[in-house]
């Protein structure tokens, strides 16, 4: 079973308190871009990891397999979740444009 707050990433999207229901919408739209801008960032750094380390197998310079694989597995992971997010986000936003006012 997979830890979702072990994900880099996505742990950055979960609400940090519930202070979040005073916020005015700007600032609310600035701390989303926020935390959805870091949360990239951290599925980017964890592909780049997964691929220094495999380079650095390949080339010798490194000879513990397991930690290149789990490397591998969590960039892996992480980007998937990443994708599903995205697709849920896109749906729910075509969802709510088929919707009569």
């Amino acid at each position: 079973m997979v830890n979702l707050n072990a994900i880099n990433g996505v742990s950055t999207l979960v609400p940090k308190s519930q202070n979040n229901l005073n916020m005015s919408p700007g600032d609310a739209q600035a701390d989303f871009a926020a935390d959805l801008k870091r949360a990239i960032a951290n599925v980017n750094h964890s592909q780049k990891l997964s691929d220094r380390k495999t380079e650095a197998l390949a080339k010798g310079e490194i000879d513990d397999l397991h930690d290149v694989m789990i490397t591998a597995q969590k960039a892996s992971v992480t980007l998937q979740t990443s994708v599903e997010i995205q697709n849920k986000v896109i749906e729910s936003y075509r969802e709510i444009m088929r919707m009569q006012v």
